[in-house]
């Protein structure tokens, strides 16, 4: 799917030809003297029209405009989350098989993060995953055009919506992906894909690497299932090699039954979604290869299956962390902490200005903070306030969380050197606090995506969260550089 932005208001959007035409209507809408304008102000006289948001007008062939099917949405005071609501309307009216080439254009001029909201929104509501339905129907739609009268001006958020758009669509993509069809193989063959667009490498590391490196905690989870782990190295080399990186670290928990202490059998099929840290890693590679910012940034995914054979861990069993920290597993269905807190250990050799690590990994995180926002913790208020403004900037919210040392006391243990679980009062921030036992050499942060990665019920799916906020985030980063 393309997407082009056009300096045009409803003059020139009336006489493109296209399969529909989105007009988005603001509540303070003063319209000119065409044809279109006077059709959507007489619309408004008569209250055939609401401005109120997500509120639509749908016509057919209408004579002031060249487009089989034009639909007037109100987009209320044209907020990035009002105009977000209305292209989503809007676009579920009008999304037929027939449906290739679409129009959206502001009957006013737009704002940055409507501009946004317009791309996004287009995407989301089209999206189809296809991967594995033997007589697939994907996304028909190839072209959308975005209308706005001071297109100069918002030119390069828009091309920066276009970037995460792509981006988000392959976190999805790989995050709907059935856990026979997304193995930590085919995670590490799906960076090695990466590889190929600029300014990005990727090594990816086998059982034998992550043994000499020392990683007995990740290969702790990984010894349950017969699917063999891999450690995925990326980089995008945007910057001067001597300037230091921003790591990001993904959980790759291809499928997690829980181990030993095994989940429930309802939903289990969702937990295909484990993945989803390491999918917004991929996501974000991408879109950082479409926007090439100068910025040096090292992706870190740790993918691998917890499940339970005659080698599984067991509840009580210790391992040993590449720290050399000692790690006594008391719930082997607290796997997510047990693959990053490696991670975070490899990350040190790049002596990064950042670390973010993203996993879905509790479900108290879904208790406090439900689907609408991720939960954020760090030891940086720099770091936080930079996360927490790009996931506002991108609409792709989250919500910072408390570290007080406090909360630790849950994980120490007689056996070693601390437990993997403490308890479930505070379960989010205990499971933040074992990784930053693992983070205390550099600017550290977790974003914990657990109720926000992917949805349940009739619309099951991955929402390609957070990569909105990682890309906006690193482009700000490039920008201070």
């Amino acid at each position: 799917m393309n997407f082009e932005l056009k300096p045009m208001g409803l003059v020139g959007a009336s006489t493109e030809k296209c399969d529909a035409l989105i007009v988005l209507v603001p509540q303070d809408f003063k319209g000119g003297k065409d044809d279109l304008s006077v059709l959507v102000a007489q619309a408004i006289k008569s209250a055939d029209l609401e401005t109120k948001t997500g509120k639509l007008l749908p016509l057919y062939r209408p004579v002031q405009a060249n487009a089989a099917r034009v639909v007037l949405a109100g987009v209320g005071s044209g907020s990035a989350r009002d105009v977000r609501a209305a292209v989503i309307a809007a676009v579920a009216s009008v999304k037929t098989a027939s449906l290739k080439k679409l129009m959206v254009c502001f009957a006013a001029p737009a704002r940055e993060e409507a501009v946004r909201a317009v791309v996004t929104a287009v995407a989301e509501a089209t999206y189809v995953y296809t991967h594995t339905k033997s007589k697939p129907e994907g996304r028909t739609l190839s072209k959308v055009l975005v209308g706005a009268s001071n297109a100069t001006e918002v030119q390069a958020t828009f091309d920066r919506a276009v970037g995460i758009v792509a981006g988000s669509e392959l976190a999805k993509e790989w995050a709907n992906r059935p856990a026979n069809h997304a193995t930590p193989t085919l995670l590490g063959k799906a960076a090695q894909e990466l590889a190929k667009l600029p300014k990005i490498s990727c090594e990816v590391l086998g059982p034998k690497e992550v043994a000499k490196l020392g990683m007995g905690s990740f290969m702790a989870v990984a010894q349950g299932s017969d699917q063999p782990l891999r450690f995925i190295v990326l980089h995008y080399n945007g910057a001067a090699k001597l300037q230091a990186p921003t790591v990001l670290v993904g959980k790759g928990i291809t499928f997690d039954c829980g181990g030993i202490s095994i989940k429930p059998a309802p939903e289990m099929d969702e937990m295909k979604f484990d993945m989803s840290g390491a999918a917004s890693v991929l996501g974000t590679f991408r879109a950082l290869a479409a926007l090439k910012p100068a910025i040096n940034v090292v992706g870190l995914i740790a993918a691998c299956e917890n499940l339970i054979n005659g080698q599984a861990a067991k509840p009580g069993d210790v391992v040993t962390s590449m720290s050399g920290q000692t790690i006594e597993i008391l719930n082997t269905d607290a796997e997510g902490r047990l693959v990053l807190c490696d991670a975070l250990t490899y990350a040190e050799r790049f002596k990064p200005t950042a670390v973010v690590d993203i996993a879905t990994l509790t479900g108290a995180c879904v208790i406090a903070l439900g689907g609408v926002r991720s939960g954020l913790f760090s030891t940086q208020d720099a770091l936080a306030d930079a996360l927490f403004a790009a996931g506002d900037a991108a609409q792709d919210l989250c919500w910072r969380m408390p570290l007080d040392d406090e909360y630790a006391e849950g994980l120490k243990t007689t056996f070693a050197d601390i437990a993997n679980v403490g308890g479930r009062a505070g379960g989010s921030i205990t499971a933040a606090k074992f990784l930053q036992r693992f983070a205390e050499k550099f600017p550290w942060a977790h974003l914990d995506i657990a109720g926000t990665a992917w949805k349940s019920g009739a619309a099951k799916g991955a929402t390609g969260r957070p990569v909105g906020l990682l890309v906006e985030y690193l482009l700000g980063q490039a920008r201070n550089t």
